[in-house]
């Protein structure tokens, strides 16, 4: 597809009923987790069992999703979206039988990871539909400021989506029933993903899918820069996981054990805030040192976390630690924008997303069991394990960029 530029706004593009289709369209992600999560820990009351159960959620998503950005990359986001979304809701909708029945253990786990497979990830194809119209059709010093506001938008609409998200399960959970979550999580992906996917906008990106010149080999998407992203992320994913388990575990050995989604939604609010004032940012405050401040920023939060004793420490340190990992997350898809080979943006972006994810599992299953094997306040003290990864790698990503720039200086 030709790219045709104007001097036309990226909503005028879009139309402004875009933007509430693709942010609901991300919640049966966002309360999956968290919703297998409480489902699961409320009807067998094992927090390791629940910590696996939404690992095996994590597992699927990892496997399938950069297959799903593969394959958009061909085919385009709507004949792939449609079918995705509707098999993620009858999953969804099968789920609560299948724990509520009491089948065996490994029923449960393939189910969960069967939802994870099914998981349309309408984040990061959100995402990669934006970018890919400000660059087709956006033209002059506006594509640059676009491109930026674009990422910061839809890192604060993640953390939106990933505040609302368990704090609907949290309400639905204690206001109606434990597989209410699930079952709404399924009603919103049968009605808004497919409306997302057959959005006019998909048609905008879809033209270029399958153009194989103008696609990168998918061994490009493997290059140290965008694998140390993926790390990165993957360390974003293990201080989410390791955050929300932990936390779970504090609340019920306080007796507020499905009040845990609402504490976790604390987080966000500060996160939400500062994703979106990432914008605002000057362009002198490079990518790269942004990372290295807001880490620093999580890193001191989550050591506040670890060390806190009661009800009340625990929410100044969950809302303090918002406000590192929002403007993280922001920076860590700003550079994967920058960073993706040619073709290649819904495989880079899937990638870093399911990276997300499972390692959000990866470090539930595990924070689950140490819970359950010592203690919620030893449980506590792996964010800060994760937000510290994530720092050193901030360190990782500053220095390759400072060879690289010596090299060019070079040549």
């Amino acid at each position: 597809m030709t790219s045709i530029t104007d001097d036309r706004s990226l909503i005028a593009h879009t139309g402004w009923g875009y933007f509430p289709v693709a942010f609901v369209a991300r919640l049966p992600f966002a309360m999956m987790v968290v919703g297998v999560l409480t489902l699961v820990a409320s009807a067998t009351g094992s927090v390791a069992l629940a910590g696996l159960t939404s690992g095996a959620v994590g597992v699927g998503v990892v496997v399938a999703g950069p297959f799903i950005g593969d394959l958009v990359d061909r085919h385009g986001q709507r004949r792939v979206l449609v079918p995705v979304g509707l098999a993620n809701g009858i999953l969804l909708a099968l789920f609560p039988v299948v724990v509520l029945t009491g089948m065996p253990e490994p029923v449960v786990l393939a189910a969960a990871a069967l939802i994870g497979l099914s998981a349309p990830q309408a984040a990061a194809l959100s995402r990669t539909r934006l970018v890919g119209i400000a660059r087709r059709r956006i033209g002059g010093d506006r594509r640059e400021r676009t491109l930026s506001r674009v990422m910061s938008y839809e890192s604060a609409a993640d953390e939106t989506a990933f505040v609302i998200g368990p704090v609907l399960v949290g309400l639905l959970a204690a206001l109606w029933a434990p597989w209410a979550p699930i079952a709404v999580a399924a009603v919103l992906s049968f009605a808004f993903v497919t409306a997302f996917a057959v959005h006019p906008t998909a048609a905008l990106v879809d033209g270029d899918a399958g153009r194989v010149a103008q696609r990168a080999p998918a061994r490009a998407v493997l290059s140290r820069p965008v694998l140390v992203l993926v790390a990165a992320t993957f360390g974003v994913g293990l201080f989410f996981g390791a955050t929300l388990t932990s936390l779970t575990a504090f609340a019920q050995a306080t007796g507020r054990g499905e009040a845990a989604g609402l504490l976790y939604g604390l987080m966000g609010i500060g996160s939400a805030a500062l994703a979106l004032t990432v914008m605002l940012l000057p362009a002198r405050f490079a990518l790269r040192w942004r990372w290295l401040a807001f880490g620093a920023v999580l890193v001191a939060a989550s050591a506040g976390y670890a060390l806190a004793g009661d009800l009340v420490a625990v929410i100044v340190a969950l809302s303090l630690m918002g406000l590192g990992v929002g403007p993280t997350l922001v920076t860590l898809f700003s550079l994967a924008g920058e960073r993706s080979p040619a073709g290649r943006s819904a495989t880079v972006m899937t990638l870093l997303a399911s990276a997300l994810t499972l390692a959000q599992a990866i470090a539930a299953a595990v924070t689950g069991a140490l819970a359950e094997a010592t203690s919620a306040e030893t449980a506590m003290l792996l964010p800060l394990a994760a937000s510290v990864l994530v720092l050193v790698l901030g360190v990782v990503n500053a220095g390759g960029e400072r060879r690289a720039a010596g090299i060019r200086s070079v040549g």
